[in-house]
């Protein structure tokens, strides 16, 4: 059934399966035994690639001076809405790839680049359709309050989300034709005010969707203080939340996804993951993996979070193991090597663990076998001719 039937001693477990027999048997002496890494932050499909914006940034343009001169969420929105579902899926099915062979076995997928009823729904199939085809597990997140869409106001993009596009994913999840699992929302100054946000988050949770919403990313929102009192799993970035909000967030038990490739891309201040895990906060990590933070690896993202973020390694790996399962509300099926828990697992090339954090976008060498549910999904025989030193 694709659950681990057994955790232990070598020899425990030897003598209590001394009697079964095994389809493949792998040698592990000398390497590590992980969990799945969970990606609990990303926007993979879109079309539109915007390599042309990282030169502005390095030159000093803002996030939101490129947004405002029709880049950023725009730029991509425009060329979403041009492709074919098929040419989605292709490039959608490539990313998924690749970062199952950095190790993320779960993955948080947003729509998001249409925000309008149609090309988010083009997206939501696309994400669907991977969900039931590939080997890796996906948790689809609705995010068409991403942006303000071109020529309507906050005000009407949120009354068309709450009386158009939710009613129509309530009616696709009654017949199973699209399951959505979260609701997102981009909370922030000149995007979606707090008013708004809480009207559609409350209107997704209404029809069965967890709350798991970006806040407090570049303006101080009082969106954590929000998410806790509407009872959210998770809420991203939160590089300008407040203390007040640190401290709902713990009392709610709401995750922090900390996205370290975001503030270090767009030089941002990183988010104070000391205070939020000081203050019992659940810290989980995310890649953010989208056309402005084009990064696929979770073991990079550690290890950012340990440089940038003061996180001990220990905490990195809870952040993209157990925590980031929990804000995505899967927590009792993946993220930890437990008995009946999914068997999501990662065999690394080194006799100790840290190896993964510490080396530096290496962990293409160092990742030996990616199992999915017991599958080996991804060998990488070069591990069997290096050492991982």
């Amino acid at each position: 059934d694709g659950c681990i039937k057994a955790v232990g001693q070598a020899d425990v477990i030897r003598n209590q399966f001394s009697e079964a027999t095994f389809e493949r048997i792998i040698d592990c002496s000398g390497k590590c035994v992980l969990p799945g890494l969970v990606d609990a932050h990303t926007h993979p499909v879109w079309a539109g690639d915007r390599v042309h914006e990282f030169a502005m940034k390095l030159a000093g343009a803002s996030y939101m001076e490129i947004h405002q001169a029709g880049g950023g969420i725009h730029f991509t929105v425009e060329h979403t809405r041009k492709a074919r579902e098929d040419e989605l899926f292709t490039s959608f099915q490539h990313r998924l790839e690749r970062m199952l062979r950095a190790g993320s076995t779960l993955v948080e997928c947003k729509s998001g680049y249409g925000l309008d009823l149609e090309t988010e729904l083009k997206m939501l199939r696309v994400i669907e359709h991977a969900k039931k085809s590939m080997d890796i597990s996906i948790s689809s997140t609705y995010c068409g309050a991403h942006a303000v869409p071109k020529g309507k106001t906050a005000a009407e993009a949120t009354d068309d989300i709450i009386n158009n596009h939710l009613p129509k994913l309530k009616e696709l999840k009654l017949s199973g034709e699209i399951h959505v699992n979260n609701i997102d929302v981009f909370c922030e100054k000149g995007v979606f005010d707090l008013e708004s946000t809480r009207r559609i988050l409350q209107a997704g949770k209404d029809i069965g969707l967890q709350i798991n919403f970006h806040g407090d990313e570049l303006h101080p929102m009082k969106s954590a203080e929000l998410g806790a009192e509407l009872g959210a799993q998770a809420i991203s970035h939160l590089e300008e939340v407040s203390d007040e909000g640190i401290m709902a967030m713990a009392r709610a038990k709401c995750a922090a996804v900390l996205l370290p490739t975001t503030a270090y891309m767009l030089r941002l201040k990183q988010p104070q993951a000391r205070k939020m895990l000081e203050e019992g906060v659940i810290v989980a990590l995310g890649s953010d993996f989208n056309p402005n933070a084009y990064c696929f690896s979770m073991p990079m993202v550690m290890h950012l979070a340990c440089v940038n973020m003061k996180m001990s390694m220990n905490e990195a790996l809870a952040a993209a193991t157990i925590n980031a399962a929990y804000a995505l509300g899967k927590s009792d099926t993946h993220g930890s090597l437990e008995v009946g828990k999914q068997g999501d697992l990662l065999i690394i090339n080194s006799s100790r663990w840290e190896h993964l954090i510490y080396q530096f976008g290496g962990h293409e060498t160092l990742i030996n076998y990616v199992i999915v549910k017991g599958k080996v999904v991804y060998e990488n025989e070069r591990c069997e001719t290096m050492s991982s030193y």
